[in-house]
């Protein structure tokens, strides 16, 4: 088994769903006022997207834009209410009707049959509206940020925003695909080597610069730059970009630009695509229990929220509302302060509740779309009936507060344990993440299964598990006092998939091909340095107690 060739992916795919506004018709009939206030009301924290991913991840994520004129979104019932069902939504193409509004020539009418086969022309997502203008004070649209394109519509193809030129935005992106070209060749010359030997003396010299120019990135900025600096903060404000140069090392702010635009060509796709436009229809920013969130993504809400762009959001029921007026009269009589469904766990003020797709819908449709703010690559939204959502919360005086979830087919052909998972983001970097991934481990392991999360992963989703899987193996290692050791038994144990297994011992260098065999080797300094870690983490460290866990596996659904 372990003498195949495994390989990791790294995008996310998940369920989905809609959701519900508040049912008050004299509170919903009141003008949005983003800006106002209540003495009663608890001061909340505000989290940027920054503040947790810059320690994990390099990609910079820009304000996305939601579509304006074509709303991908089911429209609301007559009561108001998201639809009930499957058959009262309208699926219909958004480009059904651009062919139909075009004027045939008279000429050509009786050689339509003719011009048949020639492609139908589509309008409206794949031209530019040369009426839309930059943002960017000062910018004429020019020019793209990726070096691709001749005009931009947003900051985050500005090159004026990023202190470039168009000129500057080409040269680079001619520089960044030559290095691709030649790493593909690199890789294509390395396909068919052993994956497991060690580092080529050409890596090893790549490594060793790498780690040189990274010396100095401590080393603090000269006054004179400094000045510099802060001149341009106070000319720009928050209209440009605060200049990165010298901030970092050169190489680490490289990765920052390639970020940069890699996430400005995805935007551009999903422009072209039709499913972002250059409006302002995006929720930017949630009101969330005592705090206020900064989105990431795009989610599709009704249009007559997403274009408000501030959304106010119930923590307990996770209905949505357009004013904190109306979420201050709905938590005045929601009854709500716990997840519906059934409480499977509990351990101090930890609780995860098993809530059912078909049996809750709209509540899981609402956790869909608010996670859809936090999550790149998830797709569905609606169709909540064929899965199983495990939802983890923290309680206290006020009720259960929502951490994350997970969803899982309640019918899995290929074992999949985890379709979606999600930490909300002022819970990130807590350990919530490597309980939910823990426990639903732990689930499999009480159905006698072996799982695996449902690929492609998200690139948060692929670190945290990485370092799931590596602490796994380190400690069945380190507990493990036999001379012989099976994958095929530390999945049996560990209820983790046997590619999974491989895939992060190859990227421990821990396995090896020797003699036309694969050996496992038992590297103990990897041992003694996870067993430091876990001692000084000491009691604080957030584990799942599988004693505390009241779960039969479901049967028949």
């Amino acid at each position: 088994m372990a003498a195949e060739v495994f390989q990791n992916q790294s995008v996310h795919l998940g369920s989905g769903s809609d959701g519900t506004e508040d049912s008050d018709s004299s509170a919903e009939r009141e003008q949005t006022n983003s800006s106002e206030s209540d003495g009663n009301i608890p001061k909340r924290t505000r989290l940027t997207r920054a503040s947790l991913r810059l320690s994990q991840s390099s990609q910079d994520t820009p304000d996305v834009k939601r579509v304006g004129d074509h709303d991908e979104s089911p429209p609301l019932t007559p009561t108001g209410n998201a639809p009930s069902s499957e058959s009262e939504l309208d699926i219909s193409s958004p480009n059904a009707s651009h062919d139909e509004s075009v004027t045939k020539d008279p000429a050509l009418r009786d050689s339509d049959k003719d011009l048949s086969h020639r492609p139908k022309r589509r309008r409206c997502h794949e031209t530019y509206n040369f009426n839309m203008k930059c943002p960017t004070p000062g910018c004429n649209s020019l020019g793209h940020l990726t070096g691709k394109h001749e005009r931009h519509f947003a900051v985050s193809g500005c090159p004026l925003y990023h202190n470039l030129s168009a000129d500057e935005c080409k040269v680079k992106a001619s520089t960044r695909e030559k290095h691709e070209e030649e790493s593909k060749v690199q890789e294509e010359s390395n396909r068919h080597a052993t994956r497991h030997q060690m580092p080529t003396s050409k890596q090893t010299r790549y490594k060793e610069q790498v780690t040189e120019m990274r010396k100095g990135r401590n080393s603090g900025l000269p006054k004179e730059q400094k000045e510099k600096y802060m001149e341009h903060r106070q000319s720009h404000g928050n209209t440009r970009e605060p200049l990165l140069e010298n901030i970092t090392s050169e190489y680490d702010l490289e990765l920052f630009r390639k970020a940069q635009a890699r996430a400005s060509e995805d935007l551009e796709k999903l422009r072209i695509q039709g499913q972002i436009t250059e409006g302002s229809n995006m929720i930017k920013t949630i009101l969330f229990g005592r705090y206020e969130l900064d989105t990431w993504y795009h989610s599709p809400y009704p249009e007559e929220y997403a274009r408000l762009g501030r959304l106010y959001v119930c923590e307990f029921c996770l209905k949505y509302m357009k004013s904190q007026t109306i979420l201050r009269r709905h938590m005045a009589k929601c009854v709500w302060k716990h997840p519906p469904g059934d409480e499977v766990y509990r351990k101090g003020a930890i609780s995860v509740f098993e809530v059912d797709g078909k049996k809750n819908k709209i509540y899981c449709q609402n956790l869909c779309l608010l996670a859809k703010l936090f999550l790149d690559h998830k797709t569905l939204y609606y169709d909540v009936e064929p899965f199983l959502f495990y939802v983890m919360t923290e309680a206290d005086n006020t009720g259960c507060h929502l951490v994350g979830y997970f969803s899982k087919e309640k019918n899995s052909f290929l074992n999949y344990n985890v379709s979606c998972i999600l930490t909300m983001p002022q819970y990130m970097r807590q350990g919530f993440g490597k309980m939910l991934i823990d426990f639903s481990y732990l689930l499999s392991k009480v159905e006698e299964k072996v799982g695996s999360p449902e690929r492609p992963l998200s690139d948060l989703g692929l670190i945290s598990y990485r370092s799931y899987w590596k602490e796994v193996l380190l400690r069945y290692m380190y507990n493990f006092q036999g001379k012989e050791i099976s994958i095929k038994e530390i999945s049996q144990e560990t209820a983790v998939n046997p590619v999974d297994i491989v895939s992060t011992l190859q990227s421990l260098q821990m396995l090896k091909y020797w003699k036309g065999k694969h050996l496992v080797l038992k590297r103990q300094d990897l041992i003694d340095e996870w067993k430091a870690k876990e001692t000084k983490r000491g009691s604080n460290n957030k584990t799942i107690d599988p004693s505390s866990l009241k779960w039969t596996p479901p049967k028949g659904t």
